[in-house]
């Protein structure tokens, strides 16, 4: 039987020679790893939620399950999942919030969550607090996701899927409320360029406040952080049907 939970390890964003090469990181409170089924494995074999439990590190919530066969495992906890509840994954198995089965057995309309791009290697897509992709269409081979962003993209039908939206929906309305409990999740401070003095940021210095002084903003190792943005087309980009809508709307 596999660990459920480790103590996870801090790296304060810093790589194996001891450099900083992320930012902003450090001080967080110990926390334990909790080892996440997001494969769903257990093909025809009855699980019951023991409990719904808090996982400090996602936002949403976590059930611990406890199979038929003595073995116990994480998955994520949709909406309306509760203690006593049964799940199964499977071919044949009832579209049930917390079932797992493949994009083919469900009907179209179901909301979804946990969804693997690969068959097998365990689900990459929605798997945050509140979200759920809706399955709108098959096509073929495969089957037309309407996802959380707004994109609109096609994967394969063997792939599995979980049934229901992700719960502790409210998640993004919760307000930190102060800095110490920031540092505790180990997010350190960020200060802005401008605020800073001319040795420390392309930014920094002038007298009173001032702007950034340069035609192009630089990051704070003097790269120019404007322009190039362009990416390389990925593989991938022939299973999208429809772009995200960025923040704006547009």
């Amino acid at each position: 039987m596999r660990k459920l939970k480790t103590i996870k390890k801090k790296h304060s964003g810093r790589s194996a020679s001891g450099q900083v090469v992320v930012r902003h990181q450090g001080g967080q409170h110990k926390r334990f790893l909790r080892n996440v089924d997001f494969k769903r494995n257990k093909f025809d074999i009855e699980g019951k939620i023991i409990a719904v439990e808090y996982d400090p590190n996602r936002t949403a919530d976590v059930a611990l399950v406890h199979y038929g066969d003595g073995e116990k495992r994480y998955i994520l906890s949709p909406v309306g999942l509760k203690a006593g509840d049964v799940v199964i994954s499977g071919k044949s198995v009832d579209i049930k919030n917390g079932n797992s089965l493949p994009l083919s057995k469900i009907p179209v309309g179901t909301v979804i969550h946990n969804i693997e791009l690969t068959s097998g290697k365990g689900g990459q897509m929605a798997r945050s607090a509140g979200t759920g992709a809706i399955l709108t269409a098959r096509e073929g081979k495969f089957a037309h996701l309407k996802l959380p962003s707004g994109e609109a993209r096609k994967v394969r039908l063997e792939g599995y899927a979980t049934i229901g939206q992700l719960g502790n929906v409210e998640w993004k309305n919760e307000v930190i409320g102060k800095a110490g409990r920031a540092r505790r999740m180990g997010r350190r401070p960020t200060v802005r360029g401008v605020a800073q003095n001319p040795r420390s940021h392309p930014h920094g210095g002038g007298e009173g406040r001032s702007g950034i002084g340069m035609p192009a903003p630089k990051t704070y190792a003097g790269r120019v952080a404007v322009g190039n943005t362009r990416k390389k087309k990925k593989y991938s980009d022939q299973y999208i049907l429809q772009r995200r809508k960025n923040k704006r709307g547009q």
